[in-house]
């Protein structure tokens, strides 16, 4: 094996050289033992002609081979084009050797040519599959044993790659087709699911690789619902579409992702709405640097605008958004430009500025403070951000006459128990309000729950804690939330905000709500880990719980009364709501302006409450500044009663 690694250790030409040396040798070796086999004396060493025959003969197959691109190809990766080479050359090297007999005018027996050609075939052929083989088995003594579910093109295409790498080494397969238990594939025989159980309990193999990128979510979701109770580690294939592109290999196993957990089969975009309101128009994103925003731009580009227009607030948010997009038009050879803008929603002038320098047509508005506890202890930031910021953007929209106006709203607007959900419910009024007026400017609202990847999602929050040994940390035991790619959801908003007449409230089809706690316990075992608790001391992590934060509830809703609509689109829905015209909503925003700027938080929770957003908040005030000042003003007057008595 020493001699083997130093062989393929060498640069590719000395390699190259070997390889044409040894065939030099096969060739002349073939063609000796084809003349005595057949004639079966010795002297044929000593007829000049024959070693004329093999002068003539020898370097015209190197050539053949050479032409071919036998030499072009790597042993240890040698696959059917190879060996299609390999059988090309040795019938061109047979032919060579019928018409160099004639031209030399040797007397060779008809049957010398078929037999050098079996030989050669042997010799060739045969040597290159004993090296690949034995390279093929060094590498498999190598690695974690695996099993890889799947047996098809995939599951056979990964085999391949793994023989190549020393990480993983495939154990057997496992396919639902019972006509291929009792196969071998590849050399690794192919069993029945069930046998998966018996290999983990007795230690055999720690980790399935999910060999079945192009099958529905819903099969997967069944896949791994089964393998969840076993705790093995289970990975992934990319998608089938990564694997096209050439933008992800056999080789590049993952951890499987949490929406194949969800069940939920995409919908293909319908290419009409998705490009309705983008091709070849003038698009602007705010909040272009969040997860939400960046996908949006991301889903946007496909659509081939004539600009697009990131407005970000984080400067380096905006510059990472801005070179993965740059290089993306760079790489799919888009004919668009893309600016990138820092400014804040709060500022209406930097905002109209933007909109009637360049023309804006269309604007996705993304830019908002989304996390429900930091919102919670900054109350007025989120009140600027979240409500004024939005009426300012909408009113920079109707005066540079942009023709669509699109809001991502969230599920938390719906009888919000917290500030955040509140002042989304406002910015929703103040669109709402807006869109009764006479103006040019379409106003739409999409709402959606969490989306998987996201900033403040816990998936990424419970790999982290998975990643550390545990604990899982969830709020309540009984606390659900709806989910949804970011993907799906960015494509949804897009498609919704084409179908907008004004002022409509979109509500997304989330699916079935999910029980984070079994969401928890799911990644633990598919991350091959046990859950410790009360019935199991002795498993891996813990799943503890950390009580509600300020402004949490447990469910989410995503609608306001019954009064829900279907709409062209399956995933899409319209939710009638309850309004405030444009003149009444003033008013209220007047009042939480001067409420913000004294710092009066309780007058701000006053308006939040008289105001029709359905705001039932769980817990007092929580702005940290304010809590602070109360504090102080507390001890103040402490003090003062103490002095008093003295």
């Amino acid at each position: 094996m020493k001699f083997m690694q130093l062989l393929f250790s060498l640069n590719r030409t000395k390699k190259r050289l070997i390889s044409v040396f040894v065939d030099s040798l096969f060739i002349i070796c073939a063609f000796w033992a084809a003349l005595l086999l057949r004639i079966d004396q010795i002297d044929v060493f000593f007829e000049s002609g024959y070693w004329l025959l093999i002068i003539s003969l020898w370097p015209l197959s190197i050539w053949a081979f050479i032409k071919l691109g036998l030499y072009r190809a790597i042993l240890r990766f040698m696959g059917v084009q190879a060996l299609t080479s390999i059988l090309a050359g040795v019938c061109i090297s047979s032919l060579v050797l019928v018409i160099c007999s004639y031209f030399v005018q040797v007397d060779l027996p008809r049957t010398v040519p078929v037999i050098y050609m079996a030989f050669a075939l042997i010799f060739i052929g045969g040597s290159r599959a004993i090296i690949r083989a034995l390279v093929g088995s060094g590498m498999k003594k190598e690695g974690e044993s695996v099993v890889i579910y799947g047996a098809g093109v995939s599951g056979r295409q990964l085999v391949t790659a793994l023989a190549q790498s020393p990480e993983y080494s495939a154990y057997i397969f496992v396919d639902d087709d019972y006509s291929l238990h009792g196969t071998v594939i590849q050399g690794v025989y192919v069993h029945s699911p069930s046998i998966i159980k018996k290999l983990v309990s007795e230690n055999s193999v720690t980790k399935v690789l999910l060999a079945i990128p192009s099958v529905p979510h819903s099969r997967r979701q069944q896949i791994l619902l089964s393998l969840e109770p076993l705790a093995v580690q289970v990975l992934t294939l990319p998608a089938m579409a990564d694997l096209v592109s050439g933008n992800k290999l056999y080789s590049d196993i993952k951890e499987v992702d949490v929406d194949d957990l969800l069940g939920r089969d995409l919908v293909v975009p319908r290419k009409e709405l998705m490009s309705s309101n983008i091709k070849d128009k003038v698009v602007m994103v705010t909040g272009a640097g969040g997860s939400i925003g960046s996908e949006l731009c991301r889903q946007i580009i496909k659509q081939k605008p004539q600009t697009l227009i990131l407005f970000e607030l984080s400067e380096f948010a905006l510059y990472s958004i801005e070179k993965e997009l740059s290089e993306l038009i760079k790489s799919s050879d888009l004919n668009l430009e893309v600016l990138p803008i820092l400014g804040s929603v709060q500022r209406e002038n930097r905002v109209k500025a933007v909109m009637t320098s360049f023309n804006v047509q269309t604007v996705y508005h993304a830019a908002a403070y989304k996390h429900v506890p930091l919102v919670e202890h900054n109350v007025i930031e989120g009140v600027r951000n979240n409500v004024f910021g939005t009426v300012f953007t909408a009113r920079a929209a109707i005066e540079a006459n942009v023709e669509t106006f699109v809001l991502v709203s969230t599920d938390k607007a719906v009888r919000p128990t917290n500030v955040m959900g509140t002042t989304k419910r406002m910015a929703e009024l103040s669109l709402q309000a807006l869109a009764k007026e006479n103006h040019n400017t379409r106003f739409c609202m999409v709402r959606f729950g969490n989306v998987l990847g996201s900033s403040g999602s816990v998936v990424p929050l419970f790999r982290k804690q998975i990643s550390f040994g545990g604990p899982i940390t969830v709020t309540h035991p009984e606390i659900t939330r709806y989910f949804m790619t970011i993907p799906e959801a960015s494509q949804l908003v897009i498609q919704a905000g084409a179908m907008g007449k004004g002022g409509d409230v979109f509500v997304l089809d989330m699916g079935e709500s999910v029980k984070i706690v079994d969401l928890a316990s799911k990644m633990i075992h598919l991350s091959g880990f046990r859950v410790q608790d009360a019935d199991n001391p002795d498993g891996d992590i813990s799943i503890e719980f950390s009580g509600l934060r300020p402004g949490e509830k447990l469910y989410e809703e995503l609608l306001i009364g019954d009064n829900v609509t279907g709409t062209e689109h399956e995933r899409i829905m319209t939710a009638h709501e309850a309004m405030l015209p444009w003149d009444k909503y003033k008013s209220v925003l007047d009042a939480l302006d001067i409420a913000c700027h004294e710092f009066d938080h309780e007058k701000i929770r006053d308006i939040l409450l008289t105001t029709p957003t359905g705001f039932n908040p769980k817990d007092g005030i929580c702005d940290l500044v304010w809590v602070a000042n109360k504090k102080d003003a507390e001890k103040v007057v402490s003090l003062r009663a103490k002095n008093t008595q003295f």
